[in-house]
């Protein structure tokens, strides 16, 4: 069995960093070494094999920057960054292996790949993703929902922006054919739901995933973080960590 792996967590005093820690507790694939809470915590930072962050775009420039300078691998579930951080991600992995995903859980993982293969299959058939979150979420559609959008883009060969339907009001005419259409709920505490239907003449596939525990994210940001320390520089998905742990 390999020495545990050396990892900090970046934005340990929000709700996932605090997942984070419960998890880590008795965990012998890692030895936590830092939980950094603010900015200026990482210049007494020490040598780290991986870094998971989940903090706010101000916090991810910070937890960046230690992991390019100290070759350290990141693991990122860090939203709203702008655009100028999205490039500075990509130009990172040239340096540092990367994963950065908007959703940890592996059922979205093996949903997002069902999704690929359903969505090259059926090329013309309609696509639409529902999903579902609690009443406090900021945004919509959700960061997975747009991620699953452009993964059926993909396989597609479509770019996503030409086909997106992210609203419906009014009299919007008939479904364009090809488009990608989007429906956002939000009530009471839903954790995450996720449905992509497709449909045509006589027929529906719908593919779905419903989350009941916010600690299935958490878990999976672990399973990336212990496959990602010590990889080669370069950008990683969560479908790559899956990949391997099932084999």
């Amino acid at each position: 069995m390999r020495d545990p792996s050396r990892l900090a967590i970046n934005g340990a005093n929000g709700r996932m960093g605090q997942a984070l820690q419960d998890l880590l507790h008795g965990d012998p694939r890692f030895q936590l070494v830092a939980a950094i809470g603010a900015s200026s915590e990482w210049d007494d930072a020490p040598k780290l094999d991986v870094v998971v962050d989940f903090s706010s775009p101000a916090g991810f420039d910070a937890a960046l920057a230690h992991c390019v300078a100290q070759r350290t691998a990141l693991v990122t579930g860090t939203t709203g960054l702008g655009d100028s951080q999205r490039r500075a991600l990509t130009e990172a992995v040239r340096a540092i292996p990367v994963l950065h995903a908007a959703n940890f859980s592996l059922g979205i993982a093996v949903l997002t790949r069902a999704l690929r293969d359903a969505a090259a299959a059926l090329p013309d058939w309609d696509l639409e993703i529902v999903e579902a979150h609690h009443a406090r979420k900021l945004d919509a559609p959700s960061g997975t929902a747009l991620a699953l959008g452009r993964a059926a883009a993909d396989a597609r060969g479509q770019h996503f922006d030409d086909v997106a339907v992210l609203s419906r009001e009014g009299q919007v005419g008939a479904r364009p054919g090809g488009a990608i259409g989007f429906s956002a709920i939000r009530a009471g505490d839903i954790v995450g739901e996720h449905i992509a239907m497709l449909a045509t003449s006589g027929e529906r596939l719908e593919l779905s995933h419903r989350a009941t525990d916010r600690t299935i994210f958490a878990r999976g940001a672990l399973i990336a973080a212990v496959w990602l320390a010590g990889k080669p520089a370069g950008a990683y998905s969560m479908d790559d960590a899956i990949a391997f742990r099932g084999k």
